[in-house]
């Protein structure tokens, strides 16, 4: 997986390329720990994600409560693979997804 960091003013923006699973869920946890200090709103850019697992949710439930008592999360340009993920385990209802 490749992360591609992106911050204009207070806005984070990652966006993810390749797959979110077991081996690369470490590597986004490690880069939102090191970020999501100085950020006020994240994006999580989807557009090159091809899969992600429940390790990969983990990582995004731990974010999205991180910015929850901030400006939040959006989760962006999610191909289907990820939005059939997303819609089974319930994180469509939880995510802003845009």
């Amino acid at each position: 997986m490749t992360i591609n960091k992106t911050q204009e003013g207070s806005c984070l923006t990652l966006a993810l390329t390749g797959r979110l699973d077991t081996m690369t869920s470490p590597e986004l946890e490690a880069e939102l720990n090191r970020s999501l200090e100085d950020a006020q709103s994240l994006v999580l850019d989807f557009t090159g994600l091809e899969y992600i697992s429940s390790a990969g949710l983990r990582v995004l439930l731990s974010a999205h409560k991180a910015m929850s008592g901030k400006g939040g999360m959006k989760v962006t340009h999610i191909n289907e693979v990820v939005r059939e993920v997303f819609d089974v385990t319930g994180f469509s209802d939880i995510l802003n997804i845009g």
